[in-house]
């Protein structure tokens, strides 16, 4: 027996009561997001900063990066609730096959050949609505969060327009783009019933690789405006550590990040064996030394140096395989569906390898691994943890190579000019961190770099 009839097997089983477990799940998440987040809004109740960031940060600061870490907290339970409600109300009253027969409705005025090959057309048309819905829903919280929350604190740069703008093309570019890479991920499916796996998995491992290339490429450009760095002592500054360490660098770019927040960041882009384009955010340049950002790029490039892009990247995969694994086991299952009120056909479960063509196409397999994904919930909880650490161990390795090139006194003037200047959360839970930040916050890497404060070496 494979490994597709082994799972189909164990999970077509109409007593599993799936509505009941995936409702448990979510509230189950939604329970422990909420007790970590109960947890960090205490710690930053604390008037005592970290031992490493005492001579650093002035009261006035500090007091303001809680406030605003304690805003971001009461909003990300407010959120939280949010969406979970949402969830609780689709599934209570079988919201996904009323929009799913409301999607087969509109169908009907595509050519009947195209519509009676598979559910492909009627899946497109289902997250289309969804889309739409989702977007009109979350707009209030949106604007909440970049009017009034970014606002009060002084990151908010973008005008009404411009957010009204932004929502629209991502819409736009979500049908220019999800729907011709969601045809061909259910045209798997479709083409490849009970084999799917490895094409599923390739088709997912093309798509990352895609996305490494034409977001920065061609999608990011029409949000911003990146911009040749000008020569001068900054680009001759980070062209001498890029040959220095044989970083393939090719371009360097300044983007506008400012016209929407006055947060900084800077980044590379490109394949693990092409050439790298940095970007810098024009909000970093203005504020830090060449010095400074130099530093903060030679940690960037540690990154590519440790390999930890390949490393990710593989890691990714495995994480795909093992979902798309277990998805085998429901993606077909009668039991499943019917239980979230859709009609797939009375089949006996014992007949359904040998009747499989006939009732797959009525399958509606995305709303199926929408599902699925819910079921995943305790795993992927566990999985936050997982990749968290990876990355923070990353990071560690990333500052720690900054460091082997010279650059640590920099690396951590500008990482507490930044986060100052950001309203970093200068107390955190450590269960909260794990979970919640992919990054070590100031403080750890502080730590970890051996910083000793001007003041304190006096």
């Amino acid at each position: 027996m494979s490994l597709f009839d082994s799972l189909q097997t164990m999970f077509e089983n109409p007593n599993i009561p799936w509505k009941s477990i995936i409702i448990a799940f979510s509230v189950g998440q939604f329970a422990f997001e909420s007790y970590l987040t109960l947890r960090q809004y205490n710690v930053l109740s604390s008037k005592k900063l970290p031992p490493v960031l005492q001579n650093e940060v002035d009261n006035e600061t500090f007091e303001k990066s809680e406030k605003y870490a304690k805003a971001k907290a009461k909003f990300s339970i407010f959120t939280d609730i949010f969406a979970l409600t949402q969830k609780l109300i689709f599934i209570n009253y079988d919201l996904f096959p009323r929009l799913w027969n409301f999607g087969v409705q509109l169908t009907h005025y595509l050519p009947e050949r195209f519509v009676a090959v598979s559910a492909i057309p009627q899946s497109l048309v289902f997250l289309c609505v969804l889309s739409s819905l989702s977007t009109i829903v979350d707009m209030p919280l949106s604007y909440y969060q970049h009017f009034v929350l970014e606002e009060k604190f002084g990151f908010n740069k973008q005008t009404v327009k411009l957010w009204l703008t932004d929502i629209i093309k991502g819409n736009l570019l979500g049908v220019a783009l999800g729907g011709p890479i969601l045809y061909l991920f259910l045209k798997i499916f479709d083409k490849f019933e009970t084999n799917f796996l490895w094409y599923i998995c390739l088709f997912m491992f093309g798509i990352q690789i895609l996305a490494m290339t034409v977001i920065p490429t061609y999608i990011m450009p029409l949000f911003n405006k990146f911009t040749p760095l000008e020569d001068g002592e900054l680009k001759t500054s980070i062209e001498n550590l890029a040959k220095k360490v044989d970083f393939p660098l090719n371009e360097i770019y300044v983007v506008d990040g400012s016209k929407r927040s006055s947060h900084s960041n800077a980044y590379f882009t490109g394949l693990p064996f092409t050439s790298k384009r940095i970007v810098l955010y024009d909000t970093l340049v203005n504020v830090s030394s060449v010095e400074e950002i130099t530093a903060v790029l030679a940690h960037e490039i540690g990154h590519w140096k440790k390999n930890h892009i390949i490393e990710m990247l593989v890691f990714s995969q495995v994480h795909i395989f093992a979902i798309f694994t277990l998805f085998t086991g429901v993606y077909r299952n009668v039991s499943f569906y019917k239980d979230f009120g859709f009609s797939v056909g009375n089949v006996d479960s014992s007949l359904l390898s040998s009747t499989s063509k006939v009732f797959t196409s009525q399958f509606p397999i995305i709303i199926g691994f929408m599902l699925f994904n819910d079921l995943l919930t305790p795993m992927e909880c566990g999985m936050q943890f997982v990749i968290n650490l990876l990355s923070r161990h990353n990071e560690y390795e990333a500052d720690q190579y900054a460091k082997n090139l010279g650059h640590s006194e920099k690396l951590c003037s500008s990482l507490i000019s930044l986060e100052m200047k950001n309203l970093a959360t200068m107390n955190v839970d450590p269960l909260y961190s794990k979970y919640h930040y992919s990054h070590p916050h100031l403080a750890e890497r502080l730590t970890a770099l051996g910083y000793v404060s001007e003041k304190k070496k006096e």
